[in-house]
């Protein structure tokens, strides 16, 4: 997507006006931004054959939903992390967050996560005979079963993940961010799910945001925003940012 079409729409149509110069990027070291896989593990398995392992590697979120195969995706994810030879850093995302928040109250967020995308991770964990209208004790029995099939470690693992990284002047956040505040004084809810303003309005911090969950048709690293969601699920193209001093450069795997 063209980013001028994209920041036109966040300002409701109007022109944003001149845009402020940001400085270059310039990360402590270089490092890999992925972004939403959403169950797809066969384009992340291809995705990390062309992966300097010696590298850092952060993965912005949305593992889970809509794909087929989120359980292999999350236990791939949760390997990696522990490998003691690599560093990899995993986001939390909206759609992990909805997934927790299914489990600790099945009754009120069933239904919200079901018609996201929550039916093909449950299947993905054998949990079967729910569809997006299951709610009350079938919800409840649902998310005993997710739980049970996802073990503790797993559960455990996945409300440990931080909701934003930096290096030098390069944030990472799965969603996006208020470029008026501090990323100290960000709100849970910004970086999950987005600000209207991120890239409309400059940051006068000098930071870059990497992040994804807004699909773009390319990825685009222009005016203090990289974005890398390819839309893996529904294009098939699972897209991460090389994000060196100085430059960013893409690689996506089909």
């Amino acid at each position: 997507m063209p980013l001028g079409p994209w920041l036109r729409r966040l300002r409701g149509g109007r022109d944003p006006g001149p845009v402020t110069q940001m400085p270059p990027v310039s990360p402590d070291r270089p490092f890999y931004a992925v972004g939403d896989i959403h169950g797809r593990s066969d384009l992340l398995e291809r995705l990390l054959e062309r992966l300097d392992p010696r590298l850092p590697l952060v993965f912005l979120g949305d593992y889970v939903d809509r794909g087929e195969d989120s359980a292999t995706v999350l236990r791939r994810l949760q390997a990696l992390s522990a490998d003691p030879d690599r560093t990899v850093i995993c986001l939390m995302g909206n759609h992990e967050d909805m997934l927790l928040q299914f489990l600790d109250t099945p009754e009120e967020r069933a239904r919200s996560w079901l018609r996201n995308g929550g039916l093909q991770t449950l299947a993905a964990f054998g949990v079967a005979g729910v569809t997006e209208r299951s709610s009350g004790a079938r919800a409840a029995r649902a998310a005993e079963e997710l739980a049970t099939a996802m073990g503790g470690p797993l559960v455990d693992w996945l409300r440990q993940r931080p909701v934003l990284w930096q290096s030098g002047n390069v944030v990472a956040v799965h969603a996006g961010a208020d470029p008026q505040r501090a990323m100290t004084a960000q709100t849970r809810r910004a970086l999950l799910w987005g600000h209207p303003e991120m890239g409309a309005i400059a940051r006068s911090d000098g930071l870059w945001l990497v992040h994804g969950h807004r699909i773009v048709s390319d990825p685009v690293a222009a005016h203090g925003v990289v974005s890398v969601d390819t839309g893996a699920y529904a294009t098939g193209r699972l897209t991460a940012a090389h994000i060196a001093p100085g430059q960013v450069s893409f690689l996506t795997a089909v």
